[in-house]
């Protein structure tokens, strides 16, 4: 982590905030998005199966390997352990209200590298109507922080309270939506192939809201 003399330094010098970045533990993904914003929120979202989870557990897993604590916040309390570390905290949760209050009492506490809320299995209309409030409440608690809030749910919730966002896509999902806009076969192949993507990988598309200014592989 940069410290914080550095970054005050650096931001001085150049007249702008320094925003440290991390890995996401999948090199292809890191390469397409320069790692995960340290001190913001970091959106996952997607459908059944298209691999928001597994990248999910790939971020906390990479954290936890830079000796970092982690938090889950389990929305639904839907989550099957399989991460055993000292620095692992599972918040079981049957609910939004629960799930957001715990969220707020993390971030306030402060010291973790990674909490994770994960929302995917919670009422879709219900999280809609989540104040944007409450997102950036979040985010000024972490804004000055080397945390990383890290959002999952099977849509778009925080809107542009989010640095970064990624639509996690199935094979089949990525593929359906290229054909559709009339991209060829043979087109799709070079798009896997220049994006990094690999067989049986549960590959994703990425959405970029302001703070990183481009957007990669929106058919």
């Amino acid at each position: 982590m940069i410290s914080p003399a550095l970054r005050a330094q650096l931001e001085s010098s150049f007249s702008r905030r320094v925003r440290e970045t991390v890995s996401t533990g999948i090199a292809a993904l890191d390469s397409r998005t320069g790692g995960l914003p340290r001190g913001a929120i970091t959106e996952i979202y997607g459908s059944g199966s298209s691999g928001k989870t597994s990248l999910m557990l790939s971020i906390l897993s990479a954290a936890m390997d830079r000796d970092e604590a982690c938090a889950l916040v389990d929305g639904h309390d839907s989550f099957s352990p399989g991460i055993h570390s000292g620095k692992f905290l599972w918040v079981r949760c049957h609910n939004l209200t629960q799930a957001l209050k715990s969220t707020d009492l993390l971030l306030q506490g402060g010291g973790f590298g990674v909490v994770a809320l994960d929302v995917s299995d919670l009422d879709g209309k219900a999280l809609q109507e989540v104040p944007l409030s409450t997102w950036f409440r979040f985010q000024r608690s972490i804004e000055k922080t080397p945390t990383i809030l890290t959002i999952v749910s099977g849509m778009g919730i925080a809107k542009t309270c989010a640095s970064l966002a990624i639509r996690a896509a199935s094979d089949f999902e990525f593929e359906d939506r290229l054909l559709a806009h009339s991209v060829t076969r043979a087109e799709i192949v070079r798009l896997r192939s220049s994006a990094g993507f690999q067989p049986g990988f549960k590959n994703v598309c990425f959405n970029f809201y302001p703070s990183f200014s481009r957007s990669i592989a929106r058919p």
